[in-house]
């Protein structure tokens, strides 16, 4: 049986059904997807299910497959699934595997990163432009089953990368890069001088030499993201102004050393829309009066700095002009005031484009704030309160059931997300509901604005510019949606 997918994602639909995904089905979906050009494998493919006769299973592949996302699969099971020829069990002629010639976006989570299974793919895959692995070790790595300086050093054996994703996620073990250094990084910024972007997370070992080589080597880099980097420190960026440099896109997040200075030398890049400073505690007041001056920056995360009032009035300018989301999670010092600070005392807020305010754990944070927010207008004529979309206020210390009046109807007419400690306040979150259909209240401490089951550490809000088409679409579309329902509900 034929299908006329290019897009589809295998495992949510078997999983509702309540049965387990077996290898015939994988067998029928790639031989009647000819037209398949994405597929994402939701599920474990190292399961009893699925590892018998997996690698020969991708032969039936369509030549069309270019982008493919596989939810979890062993290493040596990437190993297998890629090496030159492999033996089919049914049959005596060697054949030549899947190979997946033209795939050319990867996502895989695995057990391991290691260097065979790195190596392998770098000379499988011919036309390889995106690669983004993920593991999460149950124990620390042997040298065999880890990544290190000669594993890098094979990496891009093609030319054609241009994004690049390496990340060691801590869910079951402290664990890191133990084995890659600066001459790790230094192979893999003369081999790549082509990238685009770049995500390295768990690199322990790396000091600024390798990282400021990555800044100076890769001249089209656009997109930088470090996270767990700690033995960054702001002489990275020292002399940022004196390259080529286009930056729109820098995440730094859990590098503890960085300091105002590393925010004022990124703010020579005035092209940065996306600034990602979560869990830099050193960074203060003068890092947001350097922010202040980036005319296109969209989204910004501060989350357990050490910002104050004060420093969130100098991102007026900012917020009136291009800001669409803030987050200030666990900032300590953040009061009541902070919201005056920010819009000035400003009543309307129908120019402001703010969509997102995240300001969960601050303690200081209270019903002041929501009363703030909830008076400023819109429209005069129609909406009370201001175009939040997403406001985050779980576990804020002075929150109590009088912010709840404010947050019924007429007030926040486009809210779809709110944070909220709901195990006090349960009566009145539920209260939310009959007025406000569309809003998705998280009482629990869950993340806002991520589907539910993401559960990666470094995910909690929309970046439209990192979706892919038919999640922007997706987006976008459940948007205008409530949009056009409340519209009719007023008129």
């Amino acid at each position: 049986m034929k299908f006329p997918f290019r897009s589809l994602c295998l495992g949510s639909v078997a999983e509702r059904r309540g049965r387990a995904i077996h290898i015939s089905d994988l067998e029928e979906l790639l031989s009647g997807c000819i037209h398949l050009e994405a597929l994402i494998l939701m599920l474990d493919v190292s399961s009893i299910y699925l590892r018998h006769n997996f690698t020969q299973v991708w032969a039936l592949a369509s030549d069309k497959l270019t982008s493919l996302k596989i939810g979890y699969i062993s290493s040596l099971m990437v190993t297998e699934l890629l090496c030159p020829n492999f033996e089919s069990h049914q049959s005596s002629n060697r054949i030549q595997p899947s190979i997946l010639p033209n795939i050319h976006k990867l996502y895989l989570s695995v057990d391991y990163i290691t260097d065979a299974m790195f190596g392998t793919i770098s000379k499988g895959l011919l036309s390889l432009t995106h690669l983004d692995l993920r593991d999460a070790p149950l124990i620390e790595p042997r040298v065999s089953f880890d990544l290190t300086n000669s594993g890098l050093q094979q990496i891009d054996q093609h030319g054609k990368l241009k994004h690049l994703s390496l990340v060691r996620r801590q869910e079951y073990v402290i664990t890191y890069f133990r084995r890659v250094n600066d001459l790790g990084v230094l192979l893999l910024a003369d081999k790549c001088k082509n990238m685009e972007t770049i995500f390295l997370s768990g690199f322990c070992r790396v000091i600024d030499t390798g990282f400021k080589t990555i800044l100076h080597s890769c001249s089209k880099l656009y997109k930088l993201r470090v996270s767990h980097g700690t033995q960054l420190t702001n002489l990275v960026f020292h002399d940022i102004s004196a390259t080529s440099l286009s930056l729109t896109h820098v995440r730094l997040r859990r590098c503890t050393l960085l300091t105002n200075h590393a925010a004022t030398s990124l703010a020579s890049n005035k092209d940065l829309e996306v600034l990602d400073l979560r869990d830099c505690r050193n960074l203060g007041d003068e890092s947001l009066r350097a922010i202040s001056t980036l005319p296109k920056v969209k989204t910004l995360l501060l989350d357990g700095s050490d910002i104050s009032d004060v420093g969130l009035s100098y991102l007026r300018p900012v917020v009136i002009s291009s800001l669409i989301s803030l987050s200030v999670r666990g900032c300590k010092k953040l009061t009541d005031k902070c919201v005056s600070a920010l819009f000035d005392g400003s009543s309307k807020l129908d120019r402001i484009p703010l969509l997102e305010l995240r300001m969960r754990q601050c303690p200081l944070i209270g019903d002041t704030s929501v009363m703030a927010l909830a008076s400023m207008q819109v429209d005069q004529e129609r909406w009370h309160g201001n175009c939040l979309r997403l406001l985050d206020l779980f576990n804020c210390g002075g929150i109590t059931p009088l912010s709840f009046q404010w947050l019924k109807k007429p007030y926040f007419p486009r809210l779809r997300w709110l944070g909220v400690t709901g195990s006090v306040n349960r009566d009145m979150v539920d209260a939310l509901a009959p007025s406000k259909p569309f809003l998705h209240v998280s009482c629990h401490g869950e993340e806002l604005g991520v589907e539910q089951g993401d559960t990666a550490d470094d995910v909690h809000v929309h970046d439209f510019d990192e979706m892919d088409e038919l999640e922007q679409w997706l987006a976008e579309d459940d948007y205008v949606d409530e949009d056009m329902v409340n519209a009719e509900a007023v008129e």
